[in-house]
């Protein structure tokens, strides 16, 4: 699960690059600061938080947040929302920038 949802930080790094030389604007405030300079350097800062991100939470898997949920709950719902991200980068190429 870990590698599924680093795989996808990866597509959705290269993804938001060809969509900004498209004309899309980056939505994250934090790595906007990052994203106009080198776009390497932009990928491997995102690939390296959400690695470190998922390194935690695995690491936490076991234990609960505010007694209740698990933490294993949450790198599936970090799955889930780089998943449909991606899914919705992919609609955004197709729909809006391949038919202009």
């Amino acid at each position: 699960m870990a590698i599924i949802t680093l795989l996808l930080s990866i597509t959705d790094a290269f993804m938001t690059l060809m969509l900004l030389e498209r004309g899309a604007d980056e939505a994250n405030p934090f790595m906007e600061a990052f994203v106009h300079g080198s776009p390497l350097l932009f990928a491997l800062i995102k690939v390296t938080l959400t690695g470190g991100g998922i390194t935690v939470l695995t690491l936490l898997a076991r234990m609960r947040v505010f007694g209740r949920v698990p933490v294993s709950f949450l790198l599936y719902g970090v799955l889930f929302s780089y998943a449909l991200l991606v899914g919705y980068e992919f609609w955004l190429l197709d729909t809006l920038f391949l038919e202009a």
